[in-house]
């Protein structure tokens, strides 16, 4: 069955333009499947499908004179005095590809349509070689629209910010929303109905994480302490980095920490969560706030409380929405996230009118009036806050 990603139509659109179409994000997010649909609804049969974590694929592209590699693609179906469409899956597997691409891009009638794992290494590759020849889409895990969506259940979308809790929706989807915090918007996950099922398939992402893109891109000598730093990291989530702290408690340096984090951030594992300074006369807590890219990654690699879970699903809700930050006094006292510098967010659980006042005194110190609670759980009495399931 057809689940169609909400990114679709944007690739769908860019297929009509000349530059390089490049997917980019984790493994297992549905880049290969994504690939193979917009293929599928192509109107030209001038298309090919080359699939480069096979090892006769990347053979091709060991022929140093490029026209011997477009005359393997003829003998494979293409015709170059057509306009071409050539789908690479998983360019990282073969570098020196880019330079073919680059040659074949510049000389004949084609449309390239190309995936890749690691956003770090696919990222600098282009930048230098394929300046204005290619635009990136990064794709990410489901967001819960889109997991509703392969569910089979319908759902509208809409302005969630001005949304009021619903106790009919609230039942409606609530077993489902309560499915996402747990395991998360992996495609594969968020179809597979057993839990041993999905908790082995999360695992194995972790795995081949460390064992082939870490292994791969990153210049590491000891996997083991890698893994460490990611569990860490994981059990962190929602709290401000400490790279000092956590440099004393694996046992490297803090400059290799750094690396490292900056290296788990351009891979999409995690996401750093800079603080917002509207108001400079204020002192404001700089450190940035880590997050996990999926709930389900974030379950794997770490037992962390309810709220935290809560609080990492709401950021991966609303990073689809635009920028976000977060807002922080000295005296401890914070707002969870802020949306595109103009609405305030703050996380809870059980949410009560007492949040709500909370909430709205530390918004004016940053002279912003639209300010949410976000809850997670059905409120007696109180209606005035956005369920989490309603941000899609």
């Amino acid at each position: 069955m057809f689940f169609q990603r909400k990114i679709y139509s944007q690739l769908a659109q860019h297929l009509q333009k000349r530059q390089m179409t490049v997917i980019v994000g984790m493994r297992r997010t549905g880049k290969t499947t994504l690939l193979k649909q917009l293929l599928e609804h192509l109107p030209s049969r001038n298309k090919l499908y080359i699939d480069l974590e096979r090892l006769d694929s990347r053979d091709l592209f060991r022929e140093k004179n490029y026209e011997g590699i477009l005359a393997a693609f003829e003998q494979r179906g293409l015709n170059k005095k057509e306009k071409m469409y050539i789908a690479l899956d998983e360019l990282q597997f073969v570098p020196q590809a880019v330079s073919v691409l680059k040659y074949l891009y510049d000389h004949y009638e084609v449309k390239f349509i190309v995936t890749g794992s690691s956003s770090y290494y696919l990222k600098n590759l282009f930048s230098e070689s394929l300046a204005g020849r290619k635009k990136i889409f990064e794709l990410y895990p489901l967001d819960f629209g889109e997991f509703l969506t392969f569910k089979q259940i319908s759902w509208k979308s809409g302005n969630f910010i001005k949304n009021i809790f619903s106790s009919a929706e609230y039942e409606r989807i609530k077993v489902y929303y309560e499915e996402y915090i747990e395991y998360g918007g992996f495609p594969e996950v968020a179809l597979t109905g057993n839990r041993q099922d999905k908790t082995d398939i999360l695992s194995d992402i972790v795995s081949s994480y460390v064992n082939i893109d870490v292994n791969t891109l990153l210049d590491i000598r000891d996997q083991e302490v890698f893994y460490a730093l990611m569990k860490m990291l994981a059990s962190r989530v929602g709290t401000k980095l400490d790279y000092a702290k956590i440099a004393r408690l694996i046992g490297i340096s803090r400059p290799t920490i750094m690396a490292y984090i900056h290296f788990l951030e351009k891979t999409y594992f995690f996401t750093l969560l800079p603080v917002i300074a509207k108001n400079p006369d204020r002192e404001i807590v700089k450190a940035k706030k880590i997050y996990c890219c999926d709930n389900g990654i974030l379950n794997a690699l770490a037992d962390v409380g309810s709220g935290k879970k809560f609080e990492n699903a709401i950021f991966n809700q609303l990073k689809f929405h635009g920028d976000l930050s977060y807002y922080s006094l000295k005296t401890g006292q914070e707002i969870d996230f802020i949306l595109n510098a103009t609405s305030a967010f703050e996380v809870k659980e059980s949410p009560t009118q007492s949040d709500t006042g909370q909430l709205s005194v530390l918004a004016k110190n940053i002279h912003i009036r639209n300010n949410r609670l976000i809850g997670r759980k059905k409120v007696a009495r109180f209606q005035n806050y956005i369920w989490g399931g309603d941000i899609r």
